[in-house]
């Protein structure tokens, strides 16, 4: 069995951020040299979340409402992790809302995916450089 490692690094320029990121995980995949097996995608902080939908703007828009209503930015005296000198409890809920991590199958060297299925980055407190794991396992 075969496996492979490869860190992907990012920044975005404001707080809230989704990136599609199956490109780069396809090239990952393609370097790993695995036909048969998984693949995980795992966000390495804990303000950042890796998930799996629909690219489409309206939805990722929907998204950031939906996330924003159920965990607010401001007031940020509201969280009390906050309190600790920081600003982003709001980020450590919406990442626990939507995942640290996705595992797709591999069949014939690609991701095996449903219809309309791609990889995202979603970024809750950036404008700093953070990564995501890409762990590859197989034949």
């Amino acid at each position: 069995m075969k496996s492979f490692r490869q860190e992907l690094f990012f920044q975005t320029p404001s707080r809230r951020g989704m990136i599609n990121i199956t490109p780069q995980v396809e090239e990952a995949l393609s370097a790993s040299g695995v036909r048969e097996g998984l693949c995980l995608v795992n966000a390495m902080h804990i303000t950042a979340s890796v998930f799996i939908n629909d690219d489409e703007s309206g939805l990722h828009a929907d998204y950031e409402q939906w996330l924003e209503s159920l965990a607010p930015h401001e007031p940020i005296e509201q969280y009390r992790h906050n309190r600790t000198g920081e600003d982003n409890g709001d980020a450590h809920l919406k990442r626990q809302v939507m995942g640290r991590e996705v595992v797709v199958a591999v069949t014939d060297g690609r991701l095996d995916f449903g219809p309309w299925e791609q990889i995202f980055y979603g970024e809750f407190d950036g404008r700093r450089k953070k990564r995501v794991l890409v762990k590859i396992i197989g034949d």
